[in-house]
């Protein structure tokens, strides 16, 4: 039977089982290839220990970090969709309830919000284009 999620453990499981398929994932998979899981995971864990339960451990921008990683591999906006489809597939595979539900909300969240800071630009440039062919 599933349960909510509760713990830290709880966390890092959804992590490492997302991790497991967005790796190596046809769409998003080539994103993953420089990340150390193991390096990595502590700090995410951090991420959504303090999304979902207020808890004052991650203290890094994550915008940022995506920034750089999107100036080497831009990230569209169908690669956000994929991550999020992967993430809440995930979510409902292990879990049930309240604190769930906010995972997957709040994941949509934050790559809808990404997608748009990183992308915005390039579709105001396209629309500036557009405009100065017309």
């Amino acid at each position: 039977m599933l349960r909510n999620i509760e713990t830290r453990d709880d966390i890092e499981r959804l992590m490492r089982e997302f991790y497991s398929v967005a790796m190596t994932d046809a769409d998003i998979g080539h994103h993953f290839v420089e990340l150390d899981l193991e390096e990595h995971l502590p700090k995410i864990v951090d991420f959504w220990e303090k999304a979902l339960f207020g808890r004052p451990v991650y203290f890094n921008n994550p915008l940022a970090i995506h920034q750089k990683l999107h100036e080497k591999i831009p990230m569209t906006t169908e690669h956000f969709r994929r991550w999020v489809e992967i993430f809440v597939e995930k979510v409902e595979l292990l879990f049930v309830g309240e604190v769930a539900e906010a995972a997957k909300f709040k994941a949509r969240m934050v790559a809808d919000s990404f997608d748009q800071r990183l992308n915005l630009d390039s579709r105001f440039h396209q629309v500036d284009i557009s405009r100065q062919t017309r």
